[in-house]
């Protein structure tokens, strides 16, 4: 057991903090969890760095995001590329988050027979109305560590895209804003273009 001590200026006194070491769960751990009932399907949760974390409800704006993406990339990537909604994606031993949606290289299975990693990663997009935060400095992070190469957040409260490139062990190196009126595109697929508008909806 680890202490530390304080020094309180404002009130004058010594406070004593205990550091208690955390149990992390791995990615085996988590789907043994699943499997004997302690997570069920009703649970939203997602693994981040060996902490089990509750994600926040999904509004109906946040929804219509979700479902215009997967909509509009089904149509424009068919036979090119897969699309998975909401599903989990490795990234390492103890990290699997569960992003809003996965643009995916093709495979003839959908990937029934092969967990989702970063390695067949093309893009990924979040959605974050309430959860800017938790997305930029938590999961992008992440992301970019994992080597997924390019991560769109449709901030929703912001009314913006944040688009991040070239990944990197410390970060994503290219950092973008894009508003409405404007387009983007996936750098896998730079002949396709999505406008800001129809992104946020």
């Amino acid at each position: 057991m680890n202490r530390v001590v304080e020094y309180d200026a404002a009130r004058r006194k010594t406070r004593m903090r205990i550091d208690v070491p955390k149990r992390l769960f791995n990615v085996d751990d988590y789907y043994r969890m699943a499997d004997v009932g302690i997570l069920g399907p009703e649970d939203r949760v997602e693994l981040i760095d060996g902490e089990i974390i509750q994600m926040s409800p999904i509004g109906t704006r946040h929804a219509g995001c979700v479902t215009w993406v997967n909509r509009a990339f089904t149509l424009a990537f068919r036979g090119r590329a897969v699309v998975s909604v909401q599903n989990p994606l490795r990234l390492n031993k103890y990290t699997e988050p569960e992003p809003d949606v996965v643009l995916l290289k093709y495979r003839d299975d959908d990937y029934r027979d092969k967990r989702m990693t970063s390695e067949d990663t093309l893009l990924v997009v979040e959605v974050a109305e309430t959860t800017l935060r938790y997305d930029r400095d938590i999961k992008v992070p992440r992301y970019a560590a994992a080597g997924v190469p390019e991560v769109w957040i449709q901030d929703l409260k912001g009314d913006r895209l944040l688009v991040y490139r070239d990944p990197d062990p410390k970060g994503f190196q290219t950092s973008l804003i894009r508003k409405r009126g404007e387009s983007v595109f996936a750098q896998a697929f730079p002949e396709v273009a999505f406008t800001i508008d129809e992104l946020l909806g």
